[in-house]
């Protein structure tokens, strides 16, 4: 499979290894509802050829493997927009996560938001040691929508992610090293390299047996995982209901502090 780029998406397949890259450094990778049906079909397309072993997913530029979610356009949204735009990203990072193949996250830059939602979805997290991750979507009088909730939870345990999803802290790579939310942390010029060589490692294991490794540890978590992300729906979209959520997302776009109401 030849390179190719629509949507915001630059995909490739290459020895088995296909490379999904988000393509919008001017917004830093930002996930607008057009990058994420462009990532489904890039998705679709990886599956359907069967020499794929592993995909990498990663982002373009150095200062963002992705930014997170259309700020500007949830500004508008009213709660069911803003479930509709749910449901588009829980729907994409569902079939990213289902496919059969291990997936990695290459994050090269700032991972916030949508965007650290999208290296969840995936099986590995290899950060350049300039990365910094985050989900803060509370300062904004948001949730997660995209997954995150669910996932970090799942992968860096209860009280860390809510740690993380309360305060909206951005950490360093180094520090999600250590609660577990990366596997690997390497300077950037390195980071490349280290993913070509794991996916390479990964692409060299017998791939029947890859496959169901992926399936069965995804069994783990499956009924548990379901349940939750349909609660995050939901939940993301009452927060839209609020005026706080008007506040929160005007008071960014103005940069300014802004003035909770509690309602």
């Amino acid at each position: 499979m030849d390179e190719s780029s629509a949507g915001g998406i630059v995909r490739s397949l290459h020895d088995g290894i296909g490379m999904l890259r988000v393509d919008r450094p001017a917004a830093l990778n930002a996930l607008d509802a057009d990058t994420l049906r462009a990532l489904a079909r890039a998705v679709r397309d990886l599956r359907r050829d069967p020499s794929l072993r592993v995909v990498v997913v990663t982002g373009s530029g150095e200062r963002a493997f992705c930014a997170g979610a259309d700020v500007a356009a949830m500004a508008t949204m009213t709660p069911a927009e803003a479930l509709a735009y749910s449901q588009l990203g829980h729907e994409v990072f569902a079939r990213l996560e289902a496919l059969e193949v291990p997936v990695v996250a290459a994050v090269n830059g700032v991972a916030l938001g949508g965007g650290l939602e999208l290296a969840l979805a995936c099986d590995l997290i290899v950060a350049a040691a300039e990365a910094r991750l985050g989900l803060p979507e509370i300062k904004l009088g948001l949730i997660p929508g995209f997954g995150g909730t669910q996932r970090l939870a799942l992968r860096v345990g209860l009280a860390r992610a809510r740690r993380l999803v309360y305060l909206g802290t951005m950490i360093e790579a180094a520090d999600a090293l250590g609660m577990g939310l990366v596997d690997r942390v390497v300077p950037r010029a390195d980071l490349a390299g280290a993913v070509q060589e794991l996916a390479a490692s990964l692409a060299g294991q017998a791939p029947l047996a890859l496959r169901q490794a992926k399936r069965v540890t995804a069994a783990v978590t499956r009924g548990l995982l379901a349940t939750g992300l349909e609660t995050e729906r939901q939940a993301f979209a009452a927060t839209f209901a609020s005026e706080d959520r008007d506040e929160g997302l005007h008071a960014f776009l103005e940069k300014r502090v802004p003035a909770w109401k509690g309602r």
